[in-house]
């Protein structure tokens, strides 16, 4: 039996590769290439606690995640994406450093 696959992850796969039918990419576009959740703005308190965390650590477990979620008021995937970010950043300034 073949591999059926939800309409929905497909419609996410192309919609995150570009190749969805008639959504082709505009040229020069400078908006997000999905519609969704607006860019999270995080106040400085919550900043200040995600960067503590990220100091201790810069992999995030569950239960820490679940924590911060928590007591940030943020989703776990915000948390999680925070991290993913803040791990890229931490890359390009060691290598910027050398």
């Amino acid at each position: 039996r073949p591999h059926l696959v939800p309409a929905a992850a497909l419609r996410h796969r192309e919609a995150a590769d570009g190749s969805s039918p008639g959504h082709e990419a505009e040229a020069g576009g400078g908006g997000p290439a999905m519609p969704g959740r607006p860019r999270t703005k995080f106040s400085a308190a919550q900043l200040q606690e995600l960067e503590r965390s990220f100091r201790e650590q810069r992999y995030i477990g569950a239960s820490e995640k679940r924590r911060l979620a928590a007591a940030l008021n943020l989703s776990q995937s915000q948390i999680k994406t925070w991290f993913q970010n803040r791990r890229m950043k931490f890359k390009r300034q060691t290598q910027d450093a050398r």
